[in-house]
C-alpha cells in the first residue's frame, strides 16, 4: 500500500501535526506583528492600503518623524509632547531650538528605546540621526528592504519546504492540483517581496503587496486544512478494511 497521510504511524501524525500546530500558531504571530507595525502606518488601527503605502512608499508629503508619531509610536508619547516634535520639525528643525525645548521631549519618551543599545532602532542620543528623520518620509530603506527580504526568503521557503512535503503525502488531493498548490507559496512569496520593492517607487503596487500577501495565506491555509483533515479525519471515514490496514500500521 503506497505511504499517505491517512495510513502514516500514529508516532508520525503526532510529528507532523505538532509542527503544523506551531507553523499556524507562528503564522498567527506574523499576521499580529504586520498589524501592529504597518497596521499604524496611518494613525489608524487596521491594516489598509494606506499603510501599506506609508510603510514601503513614505508619506511624502511629511517628515518621517511625523508620520512615525501619528503613526506606529503615537501611543508612546502624549498628544502635547507630539505636536512639540512635529511642530519643530515643520518650523525647520533648527538645533538651536532642538537643545532648548524640543531634547528634553526626545529624553524622555524617545531615548528609552532609541539610545543605540536596540538594533535596528535609530541612536537619537544623536542629533543626526534625529536630523534625517527630520526630512520627507521616503518610507522603507534600501537597507531594510535587503535586510527583511533575504530574512522572508530564507524563512518562509524554509518553513513551506516542510508544509509542502507533508502535504506532498496527501491522497486524496488531484496531482495538478497538489502540485500548483506546493509551488504556489514559493511564487507568492517571490511576488510579494518583488512588491515591496515596486512599491517603494510607485504607490500603486501597494495592491499587489495585498494580493501576494492574500495568496501566500490561502495557500497554506489549503495545505495545512487538506493535511491535518487526511491524517485526522479521513482515516475514520474509510471503509472498514481500509481503516483497519491504516490502523495496523499505528
Amino acid at each position: 500500500m503506497p505511504i499517505n497521510l491517512s495510513n502514516l504511524g500514529f508516532s508520525v501524525k503526532l510529528l507532523f501535526s505538532g509542527y503544523l500546530m506551531a507553523i499556524a500558531i507562528g503564522y498567527g504571530m506574523a499576521l499580529a506583528q504586520i498589524l501592529f507595525t504597518h497596521g499604524m502606518a496611518d494613525g489608524r488601527f487596521g491594516l489598509s492600503i494606506e499603510d501599506i503605502v506609508y510603510s514601503y512608499y513614505g508619506n511624502r508629503s511629511g517628515s518621517v518623524l511625523e508620520s512615525k508619531l501619528n503613526g506606529s509610536m503615537k501611543a508612546n508619547a502624549s498628544e502635547t509632547d507630539r505636536f512639540k516634535i512635529v511642530q519643530w520639525v515643520r518650523d525647520g528643525a533648527d538645533p538651536a531650538e532642538f537643545d532648548k525645548s524640543i531634547k528634553p521631549v526626545f529624553e524622555t519618551n524617545c531615548l528609552p528605546c532609541h539610545n543605540g543599545s536596540m538594533g535596528g532602532l535609530p541612536d537619537f542620543s544623536k542629533f543626526e540621526a534625529i536630523k534625517e528623520r527630520a526630512q520627507s518620509d521616503q518610507g522603507a530603506t534600501f537597507a531594510s528592504l535587503i535586510r527583511v527580504s533575504h530574512i522572508h526568503l530564507f524563512g518562509i521557503a524554509f518553513i513551506f519546504m516542510f508544509v509542502g512535503g507533508i502535504f506532498s503525502l496527501t491522497a486524496g488531493v488531484p496531482v495538478k492540483l497538489k502540485c500548483a498548490a506546493i509551488i504556489m507559496p514559493y511564487v507568492f512569496l517571490l511576488l510579494d517581496i518583488t512588491s515591496w520593492w515596486l512599491t517603494k517607487f510607485n504607490a500603486h503596487f501597494a495592491l499587489l503587496v495585498v494580493a501576494a500577501g492574500g495568496g501566500l495565506a490561502m495557500a497554506f491555509v489549503f495545505m495545512w486544512v487538506a493535511s491535518m483533515y487526511e491524517m485526522w479525519v479521513l482515516p475514520r471515514r474509510l471503509p472498514f478494511p481500509d481503516r483497519r490496514d491504516a490502523l495496523r500500521r499505528t
